[in-house]
């Protein structure tokens, strides 16, 4: 009854055991690296975003074969490239985090970020009946209206998103937004 198993009992097995429990303890309790945290305003940032590509991509693919001037189209192309990369990105983050692609459309949850307006209907119909001179100039009139509010969303994360990866990519997308804005500007110069 008292037999012990060869080998089983001696003082350097018990340190050696108790040494591997304890390490199989820690690394039970050990923390997993978290994922870095995002805040109200990323989810804002990303559905807003998700919306004004939406609305702009819209726009831009109309001009993409209608546009007179080249420099229009060379800056619709640019945008819907990148949007489509953006687009992506920000949907991916949105479904990890398990939160609707879309914004509560509550009124009450939109005050913090100003009185930004969607493009209606309307202004995708009058666009599509325009042509030559015009156009161009409605296209552009429509992108920089677009943008504008674009740039609104990407400022409200640069200054109050907690996502690094969301506050990264909106200063990457003001670097490029400023200057598509900057040509449109120069465009509707004339």
């Amino acid at each position: 009854m008292g037999r012990r198993l060869a080998g089983t009992g001696g003082p350097a097995c018990r340190a050696a055991l108790t040494l591997l429990l304890l390490c199989l303890l820690a690394a039970c309790g050990a923390d997993k690296p978290a994922a870095p945290a995002f805040n109200d305003t990323d989810v804002m940032f990303l559905q807003m975003g998700l919306e004004q590509i939406g609305e702009g991509d819209r726009v831009a693919e109309i001009a993409e074969g209608r546009a007179v001037d080249p420099e229009i189209r060379a800056v619709v192309t640019e945008l819907r490239g990148q949007w489509r990369t953006e687009r992506d990105t920000m949907r991916g983050w949105l479904q990890q985090w398990q939160r609707p692609l879309e914004a509560d459309p509550s009124a009450g949850l939109h005050a913090g970020h100003g009185e930004l307006h969607s493009l209606r209907e309307e202004d995708y119909t009058g666009l599509g009946a325009m042509a030559g001179a015009d156009f161009d100039r409605a296209t552009v009139a429509l992108l920089l209206g677009n943008l504008h509010n674009a740039m609104e969303t990407i400022r409200m994360e640069a200054t109050g998103g907690a996502y690094p990866q969301a506050v990264d990519l909106a200063k990457r997308m003001t670097e490029a937004r400023q200057g598509q804005i900057q040509r449109l500007l120069a465009l509707a110069a004339g």
